[in-house]
């Protein structure tokens, strides 16, 4: 069940491909769109990220900064990101604190496999608030890009 239009996001604090601390403090007063992802290196993920990744023009123009968040350790995040030439930060919850408290968390991957990030997209507005969320029910489609730019170039007239 993805998190409701207009409640406040959830803090988090997590560690980027270079093992640095960010938050969403960090993004404070710009509109942040939060890529949560299952696994790096699987097929619908890299599409996912790598959508992002070209249309990270597209956000910034909306004054919007781009994240993903997977389970991940940081050290397969910093070779995913590297491979794929990913232009914005990845960050790793490991400990799947943010993916709960995001109601992103998987309790049925696949193979009976629970802890993953299910797949979805959080834009969380400048005030700190969710303008738009969106889990996929089955973690090999991809998430709806044409309503997340809708939802973002709206979000940008409301402010």
């Amino acid at each position: 069940m993805a998190l409701a239009v207009g409640s406040k996001a959830p803090f988090f604090k997590l560690y980027n491909t270079e093992r640095r601390e960010m938050s969403l403090n960090d993004f404070s007063g710009r509109t942040l769109v939060i890529n949560f992802f299952p696994a790096a290196f699987t097929g619908v993920c890299t599409e996912q990220l790598c959508t992002n990744r070209d249309e990270v023009s597209f956000y910034k123009g909306l004054d919007a900064a781009v994240i993903g968040i997977s389970v991940d350790m940081p050290f397969s995040l910093k070779a995913f990101k590297e491979k794929n030439n990913i232009n914005f930060e990845l960050l790793s919850d490991f400990n799947k604190v943010t993916i709960h408290e995001y109601e992103m968390y998987h309790t049925n991957f696949v193979c009976g496999i629970r802890g993953v990030a299910k797949r979805g997209v959080v834009v969380v507005d400048h005030l700190g608030h969710i303008g738009y969320s969106e889990e996929t029910a089955n973690p090999g489609i991809q998430v709806n890009f044409a309503a997340l730019k809708e939802a973002l170039e709206r979000m940008k007239v409301e402010k």
